[in-house]
């Protein structure tokens, strides 16, 4: 989900525009794999603060990826269920797989929408401060929290921390340059990934080496997410945001005359006249810039490539972070460690995003017709992770367990970067976070509707391992369709080639994952507004 503010336009001599032009050549090379990346697809006009003061830009850029990294420290939470199915908490795995654990899954459901649109309207800097006093508050519970309660609080601001994130993601946006904005979004993707690499081993090194007791690494941890917020009190506040603060320049753009819809490019051969609506005051809201773009989602997802992975964003992306949340409640049935210094989640958090990392990467590399074989990929790699499942279910083995772990998150990020760029290629950056913020949403409601049917004590209340075999049984449906799917494609393709038609969707050649143009004029909307 992302959120990217537009930056100030103003008139320009043709030289300005030229080597605008030529930055944005420069700025396509970049590849990143991250969904704030991914609304780089479109153009906003050059902030000229920002080019007058590179310096300025530059250190505000350094300081949020120094507090991206920091915040990401959190050595304790790899080991917040040992924690609480040692003999410390005392609790049951029934109390934390069917009454502690569903918490995080409705709080996030619930405070998803909400911090979206407060993230824009509030420009990005008290959401983050939001998101560290929720991480305080989650450290101080587990610390001295010992009712079942106030663990589901506990959740409950977890909930909120991780709605929060949007924030992050966003705000480098606001500080540089669009042409930057590919670049940038590396650097705030490697200070996470960094952050949570080296919080996962300083966890693992503190109860291997250390061997010291579960609340003490609690404790180290309240240390670091206080740090954090001390350094979210410090970011600069951003003076524009996507949708909520605009420049006037901004707003009069918003109104004009589109003259071609998304739907009239990707039909061409309709030659009738496409009629804009008149302009309207941008003062009403139903004229603002958000609700002209929810308008124009409903066009977007009537192309095949955007809408198979916007499926697969919502679908897939439910199952993992089920797997997520519940996989350490499986290991610690698996193998009930004794002592502390024989849980091991830290290292394999590590090494899993470490691999996934990697996998990220090389999907920016991948050059296969998508337009073709979208669907056979993620039905193959949709198969593996369910056998992957199948056999942490089975599996009395924990290595075994941690090894499947460990490829099952990178398969799926390697994917990621894949549906990122297939998703954005062809919007406007305000459409593009919109885009992904409803597949979030989507995504997040029915995580909740599986939780609550399988997992909570007011439904089934299964166990954890009958927990995964149903994720193995979600998996296989999501393959045989996916399969279904590509034999319909494969199918089609050939038939057409034969007949000489060629390609009929949106991706007629071979296409790489590369960045797309960001100096190209501004997209209009079907509805008659200008993004």
């Amino acid at each position: 989900m992302v959120a990217e503010d537009t930056a100030g336009s103003g008139d320009r001599s043709d030289e300005e525009k030229e080597m605008d032009q030529k930055a944005s050549e420069d700025a396509e090379r970049q590849e990143d794999g991250d969904v704030a990346m991914a609304a780089t697809a479109a153009e906003a006009p050059s902030g000229e603060d920002e080019a007058r003061d590179p310096r300025k830009w530059k250190w505000s850029v350094i300081f949020l990826c120094f507090y991206g990294f920091m915040a990401s420290i959190k050595p304790g939470e790899p080991f917040i269920t040992p924690y609480l199915l040692s003999p410390e908490k005392n609790f049951t795995r029934e109390q934390v797989t069917n009454e502690i654990t569903p918490v995080l899954t409705y709080s996030y459901m619930a405070v998803l929408v909400p911090a979206f649109l407060l993230t824009d309207l509030l420009r990005y800097k008290p959401v983050l401060i939001l998101q560290g006093v929720s991480q305080v508050i989650i450290w101080i519970i587990l610390l001295l929290g010992g009712t079942l309660l106030q663990m589901q609080f506990m959740e409950f601001f977890y909930g909120i921390t991780m709605a929060c994130r949007v924030a992050y993601s966003s705000y480098i946006f606001s500080l540089v340059n669009p042409v930057l904005y590919q670049r940038v979004a590396g650097y705030s993707r490697s200070s996470v990934l960094l952050g949570v690499f080296t919080s996962s081993i300083l966890g693992q090194l503190c109860m291997s080496l250390g061997n010291i007791t579960f609340y003490t690494l609690n404790s180290i941890s309240l240390g670091f997410v206080s740090f954090g917020l001390l350094l979210s009190l410090c970011l600069p506040w951003p003076k524009r945001s996507l949708f909520f603060n605009r420049t006037n320049q901004e707003e009069k753009e918003v109104v004009e005359v589109a003259t071609k819809s998304e739907l009239d490019k990707m039909n061409p051969k309709d030659g009738g006249p496409s009629f804009a609506a008149p302009p309207c005051p941008a003062s009403t809201w139903k004229d603002s810039v958000f609700m002209q773009m929810l308008l124009e989602v409903r066009n977007v997802l009537k192309r095949p490539n955007l809408r198979l992975w916007s499926l697969w964003w919502v679908f897939n992306s439910t199952g993992y972070y089920l797997v997520l949340f519940y996989v350490h409640i499986l290991w610690n049935k698996v193998y009930p460690a004794t002592e502390n210094k024989n849980v091991y989640n830290g290292g394999v958090e590590a090494a899993s995003t470490l691999l996934s990392a990697i996998a990220s990467f090389t999907a920016g590399f991948v050059k296969i017709r998508w337009n073709v074989w979208s669907e056979l990929v993620i039905g193959i790699i949709t198969a593996v992770q369910a056998g992957l499942l199948l056999l942490m279910r089975t599996t009395n083995n924990i290595w075994v367990c941690y090894v499947c772990y460990v490829l099952f998150r990178s398969f799926y990020q390697f994917l990621v970067p894949i549906a990122t760029f297939q998703i954005a290629s062809s919007l406007t950056k305000e459409l593009c976070a919109l885009v992904f913020g409803i597949n979030t949403f989507f995504g997040t409601v029915l995580k909740t509707i599986i939780n609550l049917i399988f997992s909570d004590k007011r439904g089934l209340a299964l166990d954890v391992h009958s927990q995964f075999l149903v994720y193995f049984f979600y998996f296989t449906l999501l393959t045989v369709v996916y399969f279904a799917c590509a034999a319909v494609v494969i199918c089609r393709h050939y038939r057409n080639e034969r007949r000489g038609e060629g390609v009929t969707r949106d991706q007629p050649t071979p296409t790489e994952l590369s960045p797309v143009v960001t100096n190209k004029e501004l997209e209009p909307l079907s509805n008659g507004k200008s993004a």
